[in-house]
Formats: C-alpha cells, sequence, structure tokens
C-alpha cells in the first residue's frame, strides 16, 4: 500500500510548502502542481497519481478545493480513486472515502461546495438586475469596495491562489495581487482601484 499526497496551488507565483508539509507527514510519495483546479486539463501530476493507483493505495490533499473545483471533476477524480481500489482522505475536512459513511459525507461535502457556488451567482445576478431596474447600477459598479487585506494574507500563506482569493473576497485578482505585495507592513483596509 502506497500513500500518496496530492498537493496544488493556481499559479506559479505561490508556494506549495504549507500543503507539502502537511503531506509529508502522512504519505510516501507527495505530487505536486501549479496549475488551476478549475478544469482537469492540464493537471499531469494528478493523472499520474490517478494511473499509479493500486488496490489499497491512499491519496491525501489538504482540502477539497486543493482537488478540484467544481462537483463533477471531484466526482470524476473520486470515480478513479475508487475504480482502482484506492481510497481519498482530506485532512483539514477530516474526510475519508474507505468507508460508506465517509463516502457519503464527501458527496455531501462536495455537493453543498457546487450549491453554494450556484446560490452566489444567483443571487449576484438577482442583485445587478435589480440594481440595473433602478437606474443605479453604473453608480454600484465604480464604488470602490473595501477588502481585508490581513485575511487575503492568511488565505495565502493557507496555499489559496490569487484567483482563490479574488472569487471569495469578490475583488479583482489586481486588489489580491497588490495586498500581497504590500504584506503585512501596511495596515488598514484596501481600495479597490
Amino acid at each position: 500500500m502506497t500513500r500518496y499526497g496530492y498537493a496544488r496551488v493556481s499559479s506559479t507565483g505561490q508556494s506549495l510548502d504549507i500543503q507539502q508539509a502537511e503531506l509529508a507527514r502522512f504519505c510516501d510519495d507527495v505530487r505536486s502542481e501549479k496549475v488551476s483546479g478549475t478544469s482537469m486539463q492540464g493537471r499531469q501530476e494528478l493523472q499520474g497519481l490517478l494511473r499509479a493507483l493500486r488496490p489499497g493505495d491512499e491519496v491525501y490533499c489538504t482540502r477539497l478545493d486543493r482537488l478540484a473545483r467544481s462537483l463533477r471533476d471531484l466526482m470524476d477524480i473520486a470515480d478513479a480513486i475508487k475504480a482502482a481500489g484506492a481510497s481519498l482522505h482530506v485532512i483539514q475536512q477530516s474526510i475519508e472515502t474507505k468507508t460508506p459513511a465517509g463516502r457519503l459525507f464527501f458527496a455531501i461535502l462536495g455537493a453543498i461546495a457546487a450549491f453554494e457556488t450556484e446560490l452566489r451567482k444567483e443571487r449576484q445576478r438577482e442583485g445587478i438586475d435589480l440594481a440595473k431596474e433602478r437606474g443605479v447600477y453604473a453608480r454600484q459598479k465604480s464604488r470602490k469596495p473595501r477588502f481585508d487585506r490581513t485575511q487575503m494574507l492568511a488565505m495565502a500563506a493557507q496555499g489559496d491562489s490569487v484567483a482563490d482569493i479574488a472569487e471569495t473576497m469578490s475583488c479583482a485578482q489586481f486588489t489580491v495581487r497588490r495586498a500581497l505585495r504590500a504584506g503585512p507592513r501596511e495596515v488598514g483596509p484596501l481600495l479597490d482601484p
């Protein structure tokens, strides 16, 4: 039995060190790559890991979003792991797919994450439509929102990509990059240009 680890960040400027260190505590073989998790394309390390799996092997990742961003990809990866006779373990979310209860928990968390994404998009669309009806969309769109630099730095330290942080905080990737370049030395809110 081999314990494989899988670490991923979205951009070349990000560090895999935190994920790799956590995975090294559990795994014999840690595979890492710097590529977007929004699709399966271009993820050679993950594809190689899935091909290498044998019955009884275990696959570890730190968080579900490091494995996949969509429910479809997440389920496809889980199916490939199961078809090989292996199991999946997500460290920070205490998920394992060795047992029926663990597989159920995994499926529920994946479905909830996808559902939340769809609800967020729907609410955003409704808000934009309402603002357009009231004739205030342009004013709202140009207003400069404030973002918490400390939260951005904390997310980056956990291995989240610039794209992931920008999506979570509903801001431009430029805003996140500027906050990360400035680091903790600047105090106070960050204005999006």
